[in-house]
């Protein structure tokens, strides 16, 4: 009798912790955001150092993306139609959100053409917070696998060349930790509304 009671105690032990496991794992599947216009990272992603310049000329590197959320795109300044309609949506995004500090960086896969004075100019149009960074093709490089982006330059004649290159935008936390992307097309409400929804998240 004793042996019975003994192994049915173990028993009820062990249903209790795969029925705790069970549910613990549950709240953290639901922990994760659902966005309706981008998908959240099950885990933040950590960005390896790089080294930049922003549009006045200086010196930019990850741990100037700490300190404030912000959402990365990337393009560059002779973009037709994708990379301003990009920007000025994002303009309005960042007004509608409510999210204080959150900042855009744009990062130039055109390095050749886009010098900071040129990076300046374009993103100031869209917004007087907007930043843009630039730099040498290796770091350029690094950067767009570190945040898998794919580009490739397209000649078009005559010396002329486009870039094509991935339109999506990677939200960054104030740990300038990846922990979300969107994925066109960018609904200005929409995106807006999601980013309001994780504003919390955001920040430390």
């Amino acid at each position: 009798m004793p042996f019975k009671a003994s192994w049915l105690g173990w028993a009820l032990v062990v249903i209790i912790a795969v029925l705790a496991g069970f549910y613990a794992a549950q709240r953290s599947a639901g922990s994760v955001p659902q966005l309706t216009s981008g998908t959240w990272l099950p885990q933040p992603r950590s960005l390896e150092d790089f080294a930049l310049t922003d549009e006045t000329g200086r010196p930019f590197h990850l741990a100037d993306l700490a300190g404030q959320p912000t959402i990365v795109f990337f393009g560059f300044t002779h973009c037709p139609d994708v990379c301003p309609t990009t920007l000025a949506r994002l303009a309005q995004i960042t007004k509608s959100t409510g999210i204080p500090g959150l900042r855009v960086v744009l990062v130039s896969v055109d390095p050749t053409r886009d010098t900071p004075q040129v990076l300046e100019q374009y993103v100031r149009a869209f917004s007087p917070s907007f930043k843009g960074l630039t730099g040498s093709q290796a770091e350029i490089d690094r950067l767009t696998r570190q945040f898998n982006v794919a580009v490739a330059r397209v000649d078009l004649g005559g010396g002329d060349y486009t870039m094509d290159h991935s339109a999506v935008i990677s939200l960054l936390d104030d740990k300038a930790r990846q922990v979300a992307v969107f994925t066109p097309p960018f609904e200005a409400a929409s995106v807006a509304a999601d980013l309001r929804s994780v504003a919390d998240k955001l920040r430390s």
